[in-house]
């Protein structure tokens, strides 16, 4: 960072901090502290800053690290701003659609610069702060067409998933939703995959809980008309509702249709015995103001009993797949799973649907329950490719 954005930064923190915490900042936040100003960023803002990232900017605020540099992105000091400011919620796919110029970071430097600026004469004082007023708006007139330019999607959208940093990831047009830091930190952790985890979340909510899934990645989809496909491996549910796949979505808050496509498990039937299934489930909701969603799909891959007796049936989800296309309201869902990677698909359902969705995600949730394992699905493979429509 330059002086001034250095300058700011450090101001910033500081009032963000007494914001949170009703005192000035004195010492370095501990451990505890950070995550409760992390929790608290996200409460109020919908945007997420690692409590790892707090403690460290506050050691660098308090010159607790000579010799120690931090560079947050614009992204982070947006985020801080938002927060001092009481911006309205967001989330990051809002934020990058409508306000990626990063206004309120912006708004704050230059409000400290009109602030600290004293220049002996009346005069010289519209001469000197113009052209640096001019130059900040220039600066992110020039930011925003970069990054509409940038985040134009290509036709097609391969990714094999062999570089999961950040970085990488914001690089190819994903964005993380609401997080679980922990378990996105283990994100990694199978070499040459995607590994995210069946936490508790939903994307309709029930009588107790609001809706909302920890750690969904979501994309643009680039028309109306597409092709999604994702690929994961070794994933067998085992408890009520663990599931993985594809999620299609209106918007990203859930208020409008959404679609989900999903290898889940099932052994509830209303107090009716059943055995345990594995199975592939499709599911559509008309969005906020309906809560009970629709079924559309739900074709038994395997009983688990049966499983237990003949387990080397389980060797048919060594490798599964799912694809999504989208040709007007026509949606067609299919399924392929074997031992090898190379089994074809088949047809679970084809179902007309007026949805017109926006994002794509691929996503691991057990629904609200508490009872079930976070057990990891990974994923190897995702591809989204546009279509014409006509």
């Amino acid at each position: 960072m330059n002086d001034l954005d250095n300058q700011a930064f450090v101001q910033l923190f500081k009032d963000a901090s007494q914001k949170c915490f009703g005192h000035p900042l004195e010492n370095v936040l501990t451990e505890t502290e950070s995550k409760l100003f992390c929790n608290t960023i996200i409460d109020k803002t919908g945007l997420i800053i690692g409590f790892k990232s707090i403690k460290n900017y506050s050691a660098y605020v308090l010159n607790e690290a000579p010799g120690k540099q931090e560079n947050p992105s614009v992204a982070t000091l947006d985020t801080l701003a938002r927060y001092v400011a009481d911006a309205p919620y967001t989330d990051e796919i809002k934020r990058k659609t409508s306000e990626s110029h990063y206004p309120y970071w912006f708004a704050f430097k230059d409000r400290l610069v009109r602030t600290d600026a004293k220049p002996e004469k009346p005069a010289k004082k519209v001469a000197s702060k113009t052209p640096f007023v001019f130059a900040i708006v220039v600066a992110v007139l020039l930011v925003s067409i970069w990054l509409m330019v940038h985040d134009r999607q290509p036709v097609t959208f391969t990714d094999n998933f062999a570089n999961v940093s950040s970085d990488s990831l914001a690089a190819k047009g994903w964005v993380i939703t609401t997080g679980d830091e922990v378990y996105w930190n283990r994100r990694s952790e199978n070499v040459n995959m995607l590994t995210l985890f069946t936490l508790k979340g939903d994307n309709w909510p029930d009588t107790i809980h609001k809706q909302g899934i920890k750690n969904l990645l979501v994309r643009e989809i680039p028309g109306d008309c597409f092709t999604a496909e994702v690929h994961l491996e070794k994933f067998i549910p085992h408890q009520n509702w663990q599931q993985a796949g594809i999620l299609l979505m209106e918007d990203t808050a859930f208020t409008g249709k959404t679609m989900r496509l999903s290898v889940a498990y099932n052994d509830y039937a209303g107090g009716l015995p059943i055995s345990k299934q594995v199975i592939i489930q499709a599911i559509t909701s008309l969005g906020s103001d309906f809560t009970k969603p629709e079924e559309i799909a739900h074709s038994i891959l395997f009983n688990l009993d049966s499983a237990a007796k003949t387990p080397v049936v389980l060797n048919s989800l060594n490798h599964s797949a799912l694809r999504i296309e989208k040709h007007g309201n026509l949606f067609r869902m299919l399924y392929a799973d074997g031992v090898a990677e190379t089994t074809a698909f088949k047809e679970i359902v084809s179902r007309e649907f007026d949805m017109h969705p926006k994002y794509i995600g691929i996503f691991a949730l057990k629904g609200f329950v508490d009872s079930a394992d976070n057990m990891p699905a990974r994923f190897t493979f995702f591809r989204l490719t546009g279509e014409n429509c006509k």
